[in-house]
This record gives structure tokens, sequence and C-alpha cells, in this order.
């Protein structure tokens, strides 16, 4: 039992990671993400990978890093998570640094 819950968490998180991406991406192109993932990385000591692990840093990372423009991509990475899990769900959030985002994103992987 403990194995499928970790198999389905790991697989929960590279979902996330990858919606993340995603998500980045299509919002500012390949250069200015990488840019976001090397400032994760350098600021905040947050691998790209590691992302759907520690989302409370790297919510508070886009937050400063983007300041308002940080909803657009929360709205942009639910929207492509919800996709990814078969769900064609609108994302939308209360306003910019709240903590909805977060918690929206763990209530999902522990579906």
């Amino acid at each position: 039992m403990a194995t499928h819950i970790i198999n389905k968490t790991e697989k929960y998180e590279e979902m996330l990671n990858k919606a993340v991406d995603k998500a980045l991406n299509r919002v500012f192109g390949s250069t200015a993400t990488g840019i976001i993932y090397t400032h994760l990385e350098n600021n905040y000591s947050l691998k790209k990978s590691e992302i759907a692990g520690k989302l409370e840093i790297f919510n508070h990372a886009m937050q400063e890093y983007l300041n308002s423009g940080a909803a657009v991509v929360e709205k942009e990475i639910l929207e492509s998570f919800y996709s990814g899990l078969g769900l064609f769900q609108r994302a939308e959030l209360e306003g910019p640094g709240n903590i909805e985002f977060v918690e929206r994103l763990r209530t999902l992987m522990l579906q």
C-alpha cells in the first residue's frame, strides 16, 4: 500500500512539474522560462524537478519575481495540471499573493 502511495505521489509530482514547464513556456517562451528556472535555482535553491515537492517556495518565488504577473502563471499551471488529470475546469483564483494556488494543487495531488 505504501509503495502505491509513493508511486502515485511521484506520478503527480512529475505531472505537476510538466504542467509548470508547459505553462511557463506558453506564457514566456523558452528563453525567458530558462531565465526563470535559473533564478529559482540561484536565489531559492529550487531545481526544476523539485517544484512540485516545494510548492510554497515556488509560489513565494513567483510572487516576488513576477509580482501581479504571478497570477497569470498560476492560472496557466492550474489549467495545465487539470487538463493532465483529465479535468476540464477553468482555474479562477481569488487574487495574487494568496495561498489558494498551493492549496488547490495539493488537493488535486491527494486525490
